[in-house]
């Protein structure tokens, strides 16, 4: 679900878009995403976390430190990879933050603290419905996000 959509714009309408820039992203043509990496420090560890978070492990391949973790019905997936140089850290507001749809985020956030996943903050509302955030002890944020008050976006 792009930016656009998220605010109930059209894939193909955008806010403020010049015809250079409109030609620009005919020129790209974003078809999805493809995978998410985030970087860890220990790949046992992060993959125990993750699967905690309800990611199914895809592959996994500890010579290269590196796993792939299933996002639904979807190739793409959520990469982990060990980097020497990250350490655990607290997440920065202004971190990066991927989000993943859910059918209900207040459920997922009770299944999660229930798990002993520590929350970043309750469940907060969001154009579309509702948001629940952690952060892994490296710092990465995964936000659970549904579709609640804008079901016409939602997948089905």
């Amino acid at each position: 679900m792009s930016d656009n959509q998220s605010v109930g714009l059209s894939a193909d309408q955008s806010v403020g878009q010049s015809a250079g820039e409109a030609a620009a992203g005919q020129a790209t043509d974003l078809l999805g995403f493809d995978n998410v990496l985030l970087p860890v420090g220990d790949l046992d560890e992060a993959v125990g976390f993750y699967e905690r978070l309800g990611f199914p492990v895809s592959a996994r391949i500890d010579e290269i430190g590196l796993a792939i973790l299933k996002v639904g019905k979807e190739m793409p997936g959520v990469l982990l990879r060990v980097e020497d140089e990250v350490v655990r850290q607290p997440p920065p507001w202004a971190s990066p933050r991927v989000w993943l749809e859910v059918r209900d985020a207040r459920a997922a956030g009770r299944a999660l603290d229930a798990a002993g996943v520590k929350l970043l903050a309750p469940p907060f509302s969001v154009a579309t419905g509702w948001t629940v955030e952690v952060a892994d002890p490296w710092g990465n944020v995964v936000g659970f996000t549904d579709y609640r008050k804008r079901p016409e976006l939602a997948r089905s």
